[in-house]
């Protein structure tokens, strides 16, 4: 660190050396604050990390807090593994990752000292089907260890009331309602609105079902897209009452009973949708939040100092818990997200990032087996088979490998899966998609409107006519077109049948484009297991010969520099840097859902455009219309 300003040149004189001095003086303070901001931090990482914390420090009858909060993910997203260990946005994470809920359930379970647990789901803003099964499985687990679970919440949506659902004990505030109103529901479309701008969507596909662009050349679904997700979200809601009616120890068919006769029984409360739920059994009681501390603090034990019951937060009990990492093991490589064709952070599949991490793992003579977590809806086709041939060579290595899919893994998402010895799925995971869909928007009406000509010469017809989104496509290009994504679906089908050892043909009658439940892929012969995460581990364990308490080790992308300095000190040391340095920028407004839904499906739209003007002038998409149903 600088102790004073930098001396200027002796040859700077009058208006130049004074600019310069002032310049230099500035640099030194912009330093100094730097330096001094910098050290201050580190002194509050110190004396946060010297403070006694974690599990270490536990005592007798311990109550786990689970207060989950954020987007549920597999690995956390680009930035936000950053945020999420500084914990800003009001100690609120903007992601929580499963294997870590997964991981300190299953710990606690284990652990003499901790009676029970609370769960808390306010904040939980999404989490797919197969994600929650996982925990709700892991809390199940909780619960056969002889330990309680006790819920609360001011409201419960249908994700977070499926985990309330597993806890022995559900409460809901006064004034709060839980929300269960099945599944499916409106998507926009906006061949209209297209019009009135003139621009033509120019959709091309192989499968019938592969609606994916569907959304901009229509006014409405197709009857294939009302057949396949009618099928399908009937097949997600059958498994959703099959879990929650028997976690509450209720009558089958009771939930859609309630559901059905909402309109009369609310009235019949006076409007008190928590007494509705109290006596549909949804809820056991109802309580506001210090009534809820006031009965831990009865069951359990009271913690004097801070005046509540004795307890344990999710965050510093994850940071006790550690893995087994030396010997033999599986290696875990995470597929979550679009797939695109190079590099891409945590959040996105980059089909050259995700195949190196799985090189690296089948490099590795410790690595016996190789797991890949996939939780996609698909992408490009290139990047999927980039990474189909890494687990084919892998395989070709001697290493087994298992695929184990979450809550999507479908189009490209199952394009990834046919290199595997052996595909788990969930029950209630969204999968198949066999089908390619091309899209190439063109705005030459638009262009007309505004009084906007084009011209100029070319030596072939190709240049000429092929893709520009300024000018009408050409049918011989549209031919092209049509002809490059039949390819890939011929190819998509011949390496699923490979796959499943069965024959092209086989494959088409459940292909087209269509997406099934885990359930029904299963039934058609798409997947080999049905099962969870831990399921996955265990075939890959028993594949390699592996011993059962072999170690599973996640290949990650590396971590930055100040990622592993704030991991270093921990949750409590990362919380306190993010409360001294936390940016009013992120609490900035951010539109509606529906306006963000909108903005996305137009910005895709604009973005298909730009990825078909650039190298190859068919850019074909393995790729759902796949939505969360919940």
């Amino acid at each position: 660190m600088n102790s004073m300003p930098p001396p200027t040149s002796p040859e700077r004189n009058g208006f130049t050396g004074l600019v310069a001095r002032l310049y230099g003086a500035l640099d030194w303070s912009r330093r100094f604050a730097m330096n001094m901001i910098f050290l201050l931090i580190l002194l509050i990482l110190v004396v946060v990390a010297m403070a006694p914390s974690g599990k270490g420090g536990l005592q007798e009858k311990t109550t786990l807090v689970m207060n989950l909060s954020g987007r549920l993910v597999e690995q956390y997203t680009g930035n936000n593994r950053l945020m999420a260990l500084t914990r800003q946005f009001d100690d609120a994470d903007p992601e929580t990752q499963l294997r870590d809920v997964v991981n300190v359930i299953d710990a606690a379970a284990r652990d003499p000292k901790i009676i029970r647990m609370v769960l808390l789901t306010d904040d939980l803003q999404s989490g797919g089907l197969a994600t929650l099964r996982e925990i709700a499985m892991a809390m199940d687990r909780f619960r056969a260890a002889g330990k309680e679970i006790v819920a609360w919440g001011s409201e419960f949506d249908q994700r977070r009331y499926f985990l309330a659902a597993h806890a022995q004990q559900v409460y809901l505030h006064p004034m709060g309602i839980v929300m269960l109103e099945g599944f499916g529901g409106y998507r926009n479309y906006y061949r209209n609105a297209l019009d009135k701008l003139g621009v033509s969507a120019n959709v091309v596909r192989a499968g019938k079902f592969k609606n994916y662009g569907e959304t901009y050349l229509a006014t409405a679904p197709s009857k294939e897209t009302l057949e396949s997700e009618k099928y399908l979200y009937d097949g997600l809601w059958e498994g959703y009452l099959g879990a929650i009616e028997p976690a509450r120890k209720l009558a089958p068919g009771s939930v859609m009973k309630t559901i059905n006769q909402v309109d009369v029984l609310l009235p019949a409360a006076g409007g008190d949708a928590a007494k509705v739920a109290l006596d549909a059994k949804w809820v056991d009681g109802i309580k506001t939040k210090d009534e809820l501390r006031q009965l831990l603090i009865d069951k359990g034990e009271k913690d004097e100092e801070n005046k509540t019951f004795r307890q344990v937060s999710f965050h510093d009990d994850l940071a006790a818990v550690k893995p087994a990492q030396a010997g033999d093991a599986v290696a875990v490589v995470i597929a979550e997200g679009e797939i695109v064709e190079g590099n891409a952070p945590a959040g996105r599949v980059g089909g050259r990032t995700t195949a190196e991490l799985i090189r690296k793992a089948r490099n590795d003579d410790r690595f016996k087996s190789i797991l890949l977590r996939v939780n996609s809806p698909g992408g490009s086709p290139l990047g999927s088979e980039y990474i189909r041939r890494e687990l084919e060579l892998a395989k070709k290595q001697g290493k087994a490998v298992v695929i184990s899919m979450g809550d999507v893994a479908a189009s490209g998402g199952y394009w990834v899966s046919m290199g595997a010895d052996e595909v788990v799925a969930d029950p209630l995971t969204v999968t198949g998609s066999i089908g390619v869909v091309g899209m190439l928007p063109t705005g030459e009406k638009a262009m007309d409107k505004l009084s906007i000509h084009t011209g100029g010469y070319a030596t072939t017809w190709l240049r000429e006519n092929g893709y520009d989104p300024r000018r009408p496509l050409d049918p011989r290009f549209v031919k092209l077109v049509q002809a490059g994504i039949d390819h890939i679906y011929t190819d998509f089908k011949a390496k699923a049948a490979a796959s499943r050892k069965t024959t092209p043909e086989k494959i088409d009658e459940v292909a087209q484009g269509r997406v099934w439940t885990g359930k029904q892929a299963k039934d058609r012969g798409l997947v080999d297991t049905l099962g969870f995460f831990t399921d996955a581990v265990k075939a890959a364990k028993s594949r390699a010969k592996l011993a059962e308490d072999a170690a599973v080790v996640y290949i990650e992308p590396e971590k930055t520099k100040i990622e592993k300095f704030l991991e270093a000190f921990g949750a409590s040391g990362a919380r306190a840097i993010a409360k001294f340095v936390e940016p009013s920028w992120l609490h900035a407004g951010v539109p509606g859902q529906a306006a963000r839904d909108i903005q996305r499906d137009l910005q895709w739209l604009v973005d298909i455009s730009d990825r078909t003007r650039g190298g190859s002038p068919i850019k074909a998409l393995a790729h759902c219309l796949c939505t969360d149903p919940l």
